[in-house]
């Protein structure tokens, strides 16, 4: 690269502040020799997961083997020397070393342990040494656990082939297995591995809901190296409700009620829920709560007397979430969801409610603390349980932390590597184009639209508290949740009241926005991808939020490989209709790949089976070997950072700064 005195001069301002860093020719060739090095390194392991849905166990089972990206490693090594049941084994010690462990220690003979130890931990220094070969030895050094660093160091560039030093290597594993550091050796190197198989974690949205603990899953994402997150509309009514939206309260509560799955809310976050079941116990105690019993296997295992219980919470939390939505709707003209607003179309004495201009019949319209003279407000006893319960949410400091995780690593899309991450849709009409929105005297659709939205989210929390703003933002997020043609929710209508009180089926329906529709043409998810500044052969968009229903023939894969669906029922509730427990896609330098996962069963028959995945399918190959850093691949920002260190030689060489050799 020939670079011009008016070249360095241009940039004069910006070098002086970088020769702070490099304040000699020595430092900055050095640094341009690492980087220009660190360009030949294959690209890091890509992971993502969309839909958890608090599904924390079969969540933490494919972390822990990476959807068989560590499967495949042991393959590598060892499919010519090891029988398949051997390597399957080894693949469970490194997803579950401590029980894995006590499971090998039963079976094996006593007089046979040493053995076992001296070979697994060879074979796992291999595995180790295979995943860390993609990394420089500075990054993989980081990533070692302080007990054993050292250890770990020098096993991992040392080998029996060496002559000078396989003594060493032996003397190595000996000495830890005689003082009895096996089973703590084992955990370091086992953690390592499932650290440095993958380089970035993504999580494609819908954190929140359904299944049981949401919060452990929340719990293991803060401790991850690196993750990102992409919203999903079940995560922004959490974030909702803990900014202290009353509306987004209740539909958290009334989703948890939904499933009986009150644990997440309760004994994950603290937070209680007397207020409301008093209430509920008083105001509907004595009535028929058969419209509002937990769905299915939610009843399983409780008394007739607790499932009552229940249905009276569910059916209080319920008229107060209709109530509250029908205020923000009033508040906000805009979201053009006034057809949503119900409660004043319900004919009691007929017993009916009128949908679409016609009467259809209720399964309950006992709502004594609904006023026909005004509808949508609350009673004095259902404030001041709604206060109550706002108070819980906003002082839930586990609840606050997660939340403001989600902020932190989170927003409405993502870009990266060439793809575009997001939940749910990207808004369209029915020709293509993209659907425009007022937002405060301005039509936007598209990009513009969703940084638009994201804004109003992150207001909706920061914002200075009971400011008009911050009220807005919180409307915004329950809006995001379910609005008319929301990015996250991405159909015209959610049909909680209809699901609730009407057996006709037919008011069920939630037409999906033509997004659903039209992603199934390469030229459409073209045009979406560059209105992303993406496109591209290696571009792809990556979608979550509506489960792929395989069973039926659908195929994950739209638009002849431009765009993934990884929603394939990660969910207990969702696996009937999806036939297999969720889609995840592994990206590296050999290419693109989706992994189709069978129900977790638990933990201890994933350990007797030495069960992993399902099945892979290779998407595309990789044609070229890149390493990411930071917000975008090595293409962009290393090469960007090696022209600046070449100005700044040239810099020091034309004598227009002086180096510094007391650094």
């Amino acid at each position: 690269m020939n670079i011009t005195r008016r070249q360095v001069l241009d940039d004069l301002r910006f070098l002086k502040v970088l020769a702070r860093q490099y304040p000699t020719i020595q430092s900055a060739s050095t640094e341009i020799i690492n980087l220009q090095a660190i360009l030949n390194l294959p690209k890091g392991t890509e992971h993502f997961m969309s839909d958890l849905h608090g599904e924390y166990e079969a969540f933490l089972h494919i972390m822990g083997n990476a959807s068989g990206a560590i499967r495949e490693k042991v393959d590598l090594l060892y499919q010519n020397t090891l029988s398949q049941a051997q390597r399957a084994a080894l693949a469970t010690l490194i997803y579950y070393p401590e029980q894995k462990l006590k499971e090998v220690k039963e079976e094996t003979p006593q007089e046979e342990l040493g053995e076992w130890y001296r070979l697994t931990l060879g074979r796992l220094v291999e595995v180790c040494r295979l995943v860390a070969s993609k990394y420089t030895r500075s990054k993989v050094r980081k990533a070692l656990p302080p007990d054993f660093e050292y250890i770990i160091d020098e096993l991992l560039h040392t080998t029996y082939d060496e002559r000078n030093k396989g003594r060493y290597y032996e003397n190595i594993i000996a000495t830890i297995i005689e003082i009895e550091r096996g089973d703590a050796f084992i955990a370091a190197l086992c953690g390592t591995i499932k650290r440095l198989i993958v380089d970035r974690l993504h999580i494609v949205g819908d954190i929140y809901d359904r299944g049981p603990r949401a919060d452990i899953v929340m719990d293991s994402l803060m401790a991850h190296h690196c993750v990102d997150i992409q919203w999903g509309n079940h995560d922004v009514l959490w974030m909702g409700a803990a900014a202290g939206s009353r509306t987004c309260i209740a539909n958290v509560l009334n989703n948890s009620i939904t499933y009986n799955n009150l644990e997440v809310v309760e004994n994950g976050y603290g937070i209680s829920l007397r207020p409301l079941a008093l209430f509920a116990a008083e105001t509907y105690g004595g009535r028929d709560m058969a419209a509002f019993l937990p769905k299915g296997e939610a009843t399983r295992g409780y008394s007739p007397k607790d499932i009552h219980r229940v249905a009276c919470m569910h059916k209080a939390i319920a008229v107060i979430q209709f109530k509250l939505e029908g205020q923000i709707i009033l508040r906000n003209p805009g979201f053009l969801m006034g057809e949503r607003m119900l409660l004043h179309k319900v004919d009691r004495a007929r017993g009916t409610v009128r949908l679409d201009g016609r009467d259809v019949p209720l399964k309950d319209t006992d709502f004594p603390t609904v006023d026909p003279a005004d509808p949508y407000a609350l009673s004095e006893e259902e404030a001041r349980v709604m206060e109550q319960l706002k108070f819980s949410f906003l002082q839930s400091e586990k609840l606050q932390r997660h939340v403001r995780f989600l902020y932190a690593k989170g927003g409405l899309y993502k870009c990266f590597n060439d793809n575009l991450l997001l939940h749910g849709c990207l808004p369209l009409r029915e020709d293509g184009s993209f659907l425009p929105f007022s937002c405060e005297g301005e039509e936007l659709s598209g990009r513009a639209f969703l940084d638009y939205a994201e804004g109003l989210a992150r207001q909706g929390y920061y914002a200075q508290p009971h400011s008009p703003q911050r009220q807005q933002g919180k409307d915004y997020l329950w809006y995001l949740w379910c609005g008319k043609n929301s990015p996250l929710f991405g159909r015209e209508r959610i049909a909680t009241f209809e699901r609730l009180l009407c057996d006709d089926a037919r008011t069920w329906e939630e037409p999906k926005n033509p997004y659903y529709l039209l992603y199934e043409r390469p030229d459409i998810c073209e045009k979406i991808l560059r209105e992303f500044g993406l496109g591209g052969p290696g571009s792809h968009i990556v979608n979550g939020h509506v489960p792929v229903r395989t069973k039926d023939g659908e195929n994950p894969v739209k638009a002849g490989g431009k765009l993934i669906v990884i929603d394939g029922g990660f969910c207990q509730a969702y696996q009937p209709k999806t036939g297999i427990a969720g889609y995840t896609l592994i990206y590296n330098s050999y290419g693109l790949r989706i992994v189709s996962h069978s129900p977790f069963e638990g933990v201890k028959e994933a350990i007797r089976q030495d069960r992993d995945i399902l099945s892979t399918t290779v998407l595309t190959q990789a044609t070229e070997h890149r390493i990411q850093v930071g917000e975008t691949d090595v293409g962009q920002e290393i090469r960007e950072n090696i022209d600046g260190l070449r100005k700044l030689l040239a810099a020091y060489r034309m004598g227009l700064i002086k180096q510094d050799h007391s650094h």
